[in-house]
């Protein structure tokens, strides 16, 4: 195989570094694992909560999608300048809990929710995000390293454990953020409805329900791959924002949970010089514009060139569940008081997807269950194509959430460690474009957003799945050839040594 299709070698790689740890390590560097995926599950609960809401409660004028397209887009310059030199300042534990101070703005903002407040807030939560995920990505490979030291369990296996294992937590983020946000929308709905229903009322109330029947009977033909922007309130009583009493509370709510992480790093997580035994990362020792070159420097690398597009395709099926299908598919068809439970399906699918797939890739391997997530996301696409959402089909809201969630697992988990095998040593720069890319996708996502119908959507997003996977096919097939390069060459040498002693036997 030609040598610039190589993976990445460095001293750290070869390099057999033995570090004694004392009984019971093996429980210490699991204990770290855990809270860290706590941590990030209680953060994320506000963040995925309040973002699974932005199109919908904040959508005129687009700017709760304006907002979300503002996170992504610092997020990607963030990657780019930020991880190398704030974990280097810091180091990987008080970059997580530092940066998660960083998205506390975006809760605030929702308190007053103006294009001056929102803006500025999502910006900040983009500048903190880049350093935030590639420090806990940094954090989880060190402490792989130090596991497969002390277990003799190879290093590819136990990051694959450990990411399915932090997705887990984080996935199920969905489930509480969004029983939150759904709890407090549908409290009082009842109330209101029995008060008001006096005799001098009662036939008001029987026409409304009439007018609603006939609306949600049209539904099919503006709802869900019909849905474009700019649809008035007046054709669909669905997109009616919810009280600011009950944003307000929410809002409070997701604040707490943002505190409550931060702290949770901070005191509950040991510090990564425990394991990293003089580890060197991909940025240590450089300064200024050198770090910037070890992100960049990383686009060279032809693995990660054809990676991108799938790590793209990441961060648009991201976005577009969590503003397009809430708002053309849920809000439009079913209300955005129910929002929350559909996207705590997708959570819950999401979450056990993540904890399984490493066990699962331990018997069948990686392509079969890539080859999973492909199928199911294509057909997932195109049934969104043709179905036309109404609240008289609640369940199919749910199945289709989750089996969202369930592809959005194995992407994540897969190609997160994907990015660890290839790039081994190259942790800062190889995670940086991994979020650099996926944020990439996710802003290019929101930002035509606001202007192309759902169906437009949908055929760029399955454009972008099929050059994935051409794109990931690639480096199957690549590394593929490597390994069946090298067996045939070991098996030469030991047929060349074995006629060299069948030759001195003959003498």
């Amino acid at each position: 195989m030609d040598s610039k299709f190589q993976r990445v070698k460095t001293e750290e790689e070869n390099d057999t570094r033995v570090q004694t740890y004392p009984p019971n390590e093996q429980l210490r560097i699991w204990k770290n694992v855990l809270v860290i995926g706590f941590a990030f599950m209680i953060h994320f609960t506000a963040f995925w909560g309040a973002s699974n809401l932005q199109s919908s409660i904040n959508s005129e004028a687009a700017l709760g999608t304006f907002t979300l397209a503002a996170i992504y887009g610092s997020l990607i310059l963030s990657n780019i300048f930020l991880p190398v030199v704030v974990i280097r300042w810091l180091g990987a534990k008080w970059t997580i809990s530092l940066a998660f101070v960083a998205y506390m703005p975006f809760i605030m903002s929702q308190f007053y929710p103006r294009f001056f407040t929102m803006i500025p807030a999502g910006l900040a939560v983009g500048f903190g995000g880049g350093p935030l995920w590639c420090a806990k990505c940094t954090f989880l490979t060190i402490l792989s390293e130090a596991y497969s030291q002390v277990t003799g369990i190879g290093a590819d296996i136990v990051v694959t454990r450990f990411f399915g294992v932090f997705f887990m937590f984080y996935q199920f983020s969905q489930v509480w953020g969004n029983l939150i946000s759904s709890a407090v929308l549908s409290a009082g709905s009842s109330d209101v409805l029995v008060n008001n229903t006096t005799e001098a009322n009662l036939t008001e109330v029987f026409r409304d329900i009439v007018n609603v029947t006939e609306t949600h009977r049209d539904t099919g033909d503006i709802c869900g791959a019909n849905f474009c922007p700019g649809t008035a309130l007046e054709a669909i009583p669905n997109l009616t924002p919810p009280s600011t009493s009950k944003i307000n509370t929410i809002a409070g709510i997701y604040l707490v949970c943002m505190i409550v992480a931060s702290l949770t790093v901070a005191l509950g997580v040991d510090s990564p010089k425990r394991y990293d035994n003089g580890r060197k990362g991909s940025g240590s020792g450089l300064s200024g514009l050198r770090l910037l070159a070890v992100t960049l420097r990383q686009l060279a690398n032809p693995y990660q060139i054809l990676i991108l597009p799938i790590t793209m395709f990441i961060g648009a099926e991201q976005a577009f569940i969590a503003a397009d299908f809430n708002s053309a598919f849920v809000s439009c068809g079913w209300g955005i008081s129910n929002i929350g439970f559909v996207m705590i399906c997708f959570g819950v699918c999401n979450g056990l997807a993540a904890i399984f797939i490493g066990g699962i890739i331990k018997i069948t391997g990686r392509t079969p269950v890539i080859c999973l997530a492909l199928s199911l996301h294509v057909a997932l696409i195109v049934t969104l194509l043709v179905w036309r959402p109404s609240e008289d089909n609640k369940i199919s809201f749910f199945v289709l959430a989750g089996l969202w969630g369930l592809c959005d697992a194995i992407w994540l988990v897969q190609i997160n460690s994907l990015y660890g095998i290839l790039f081994p040593g190259k942790e800062e720069a190889s995670y940086s474009n991994f979020r650099l890319w996926e944020s990439t996708g996710s802003v290019i996502t929101y930002a035509y957003s606001p202007y192309l119908c759902i169906d437009v959507k949908l055929y760029l997003l399955l454009g972008l799945l099929i050059i994935g996977a051409i794109g990931y096919t690639s480096i199957e097939v690549i590394e593929w050839k490597s390994k069946n390069a090298e067996i045939v060459k070991k098996r030469q040498f030991q047929l060349v040594k074995g006629s060299e002693k069948c030759g001195e036997v003959a003498d």
